[in-house]
């Protein structure tokens, strides 16, 4: 998956040998745009890993706090690995691709996690309605779409210092 943020940090053409960006040199754009598609790709991670999550702990039969970790860890997982999985098909070797993924999206996917974990703790019987329920759905819907705009003026303001989504874009062609 490809990132979308639009924003450059600056450094030299040393420092990343296959990255035509350096040479531009300019701040990263910190639209409302940009936040918005680096949260949506946060949100695709985080919403495959909360889904997976909460799937093989109900069907291993177990209780709300291990499969909601199962989840929190899956989400995480997805999260950086869609990042990863972009940043290193633009050539980066393996550890320096990691780096990046836990640099752009760790702040993100923990404010989203706390976003979409707490509404489903705090909504009435959402804790304990089931995948056939149309309760487990909506919940889980909404409490994305709350997490989601929680959590764009939080990419908003990392893109605006170069951090965050902003880091994937240099390594982009």
């Amino acid at each position: 998956m490809e990132h979308m943020a639009h924003g450059h940090q600056e450094h030299t053409a040393h420092d990343h040998p296959h990255d035509h960006s350096a040479h531009h040199g300019h701040t990263p754009a910190a639209t409302w745009s940009t936040a918005a598609q680096a949260t949506l790709h946060c949100l695709t991670g985080c919403a495959i890993g909360e889904v997976l999550g909460m799937v093989i702990g109900t069907a291993l039969g177990w209780g709300n706090l291990p499969t909601m970790v199962l989840a929190v860890v899956l989400a995480f997982a997805f999260g950086y690995s869609l990042t990863l999985r972009g940043v290193l098909l633009a050539g980066v070797d393996f550890r320096t691709a990691f780096r990046v993924a836990l640099a752009a999206d760790t702040l993100s996917i923990a404010v989203m996690e706390l976003i979409d974990n707490g509404v489903i703790l705090l909504w009435p019987s959402a804790m304990d309605a089931m995948l056939s329920d149309a309760l487990f759905w909506i919940s889980l819907a909404i409490s994305l779409v709350i997490a989601f705009v929680v959590t764009t003026p939080v990419n908003r303001w990392m893109i605006g210092r170069g951090k965050g989504h902003a880091v994937v874009h240099r390594y982009h062609h």
